[in-house]
């Protein structure tokens, strides 16, 4: 067999019989022939990340964190080549694909400095008469070999947000990328390779969805880290109740502009920033503006300053630098955003620009007047499409982006830091971008959501928390 991509089974390069084609988005291009993990090497895969669970675990900080800052360094020194795969198989601009490599080089970055840290905790005990001479020390511990189940939206740098914070506490993980994008995290395992981490701390193996169920369900991998779709997501969790499931689910993003937010300056920094960051990957990200509330003292000249930020956008074949806006993944998803917005539209909605579909490509498209039992209101539209609507004061601002089953990340454009806490209180979400979109996030931070947006956390440390549990030691007798 010839021209087939290959994959990796407890470290090693392994091929199969079967295959599936990846193709580019944009065009339909054939980009590779990968071969199919077979049940068999799956089984290997798993049980030589159980094998080497306690080696692992034991291995000295100094070690893991030299091979995470090795696979760091080595994304860094062939950036161009991951972001030419990544626009490739996603379809995404490469001015964005080359900004995911470099997340990617600060993820792993930031696992080796957090593989440093782990140390745990001291706390004394002679808080109390009974536990005079007693110091506990709290440790965390892997729960063990973790299932790493990533997207297609972000092919590096969520399998990033897998790999890197599993490894640095120790823990071994079988991968599973998404099908249409599998591309880039093969390449990974290049770099992973170049490392004398033991063999079984990692796999990254191409097992079709259809047999996802029967690895959720392997009780030799207590941890699932799953983002992806709801519906997908919530039914892992559903089906093995007894282990520790994480979940990313997405959203639909709301931004409130409030009424101080009003020099021109202002309402056009905000507009640039909606329109760049409801488009960037064709919308496909789980914190894209969808939904935008504007104070009726600014909506007006905001809604202006939108349409022309976004009609300055420049779609087109996302392998030119030039483009900002590429293809959605494939043909499918491209006509359900156009079914969306037809049906808003039929509903009463007012198109303000775009709304036209060209294959797999959908125009960068702005609303008004979405009505509230629209599907484009209600659920997550992965796509370039935004609406704004008017709202009369702030406490009818946070209403209405509360008002949604999900619960990811919000952003609030406001100078006065009175708003700016409340909103932190009030809005029911995992993150509060204030001056920016709810798009906005640091690698290193807790990132996750809340409601129908998931549940646990992603970001290194906060990620590292999920796939252990403490474990506390106490010692007696001492003289403290």
């Amino acid at each position: 067999m010839t021209d087939v991509r290959e994959f990796w089974v407890a470290g090693q390069l392994e091929t199969a019989e079967e295959t599936f084609e990846v193709r580019a988005p944009y065009d339909g291009s054939h980009l590779a022939t990968v071969a199919v993990t077979s049940p068999e090497q799956t089984e290997r895969a798993v049980a030589a990340a159980v094998a080497v669970g306690p080696a692992l675990a034991g291995l000295p900080a100094h070690r893991r964190s030299a091979a995470l800052a090795h696979v760091s360094r080595r994304i860094a020194e062939r950036a161009d080549e991951f972001a030419q795969l990544i626009s490739n198989e996603n379809g995404k601009p490469l001015k964005w694909a080359l900004a995911e490599v470099g997340r990617a080089t600060s993820t792993f970055q930031w696992a080796a400095e957090e593989a440093r840290r782990w140390s745990g905790a001291l706390q004394r005990l002679d808080t109390d008469p009974n536990g005079e001479g007693r110091m506990a020390v709290v440790r965390r511990f892997p729960r063990g070999p973790v299932l790493g189940i990533s997207p297609f939206n972000f092919p590096l740098n969520l399998v990033a947000h897998k790999v890197a914070p599993a490894l640095a506490v120790g823990a071994p993980i079988v991968l599973k990328p998404a099908p249409k994008t599998p591309l880039s995290a093969l390449l990974l395992g290049e770099l992973l390779a170049e490392t004398d981490l033991p063999a079984g701390a990692w796999s990254v193996i191409t097992v079709p969805d259809a047999r996802m169920p029967e690895l959720v369900a392997d009780p030799r991998l207590p941890v699932v880290s799953f983002t992806g779709s709801g519906p997908v997501g919530w039914r892992i969790r559903e089906s093995v109740p007894t282990k520790h499931v994480t979940l990313e689910l997405g959203g639909n993003g709301a931004v409130l502009v409030a009424a101080d937010w009003s020099s021109p300056e202002d309402l056009r920094y905000a507009a640039e920033r909606i329109a760049r960051f409801s488009n960037y990957q064709a919308g496909q990200s789980c914190v894209a503006v969808q939904r935008v509330y504007a104070d009726a003292g600014v909506h007006d000249e905001l809604l202006a300053e939108i349409v022309k930020a976004v009609e300055a956008l420049r779609t087109g074949d996302p392998r030119d630098a030039a483009t900002d806006v590429g293809p959605l993944i494939d043909l499918a998803s491209a006509e359900r955003v156009e079914a969306w917005v037809d049906e808003a539209m039929a509903k009463g909605a007012v198109l303000r620009t775009g709304g036209q579909r060209e294959g797999t490509t959908y125009a960068p498209t702005v609303l008004t007047g979405v009505p509230a039992d629209a599907t484009l209101a209600r659920e997550e539209v992965f796509g370039p499409v935004l609406f704004v609507e008017s709202v009369a004061d702030l406490t009818e601002g946070l209403a209405r982006v509360n008002d949604s089953q999900y619960g990811l990340q919000a952003g609030v454009f406001t100078h006065d830091m009175t708003t700016a806490f409340r909103a932190h209180r009030e809005l029911e979400v995992g993150g509060v971008i204030i001056g920016d979109v709810p798009t906005f996030r640091a690698d290193q931070m807790p990132y996750g959501g809340a409601k129908a947006s998931g549940v646990g956390r992603e970001g290194l440390h906060a990620a590292m928390e999920d796939m252990t549990v403490e474990r506390v030691l106490v010692l007696s007798g001492l003289d403290l």
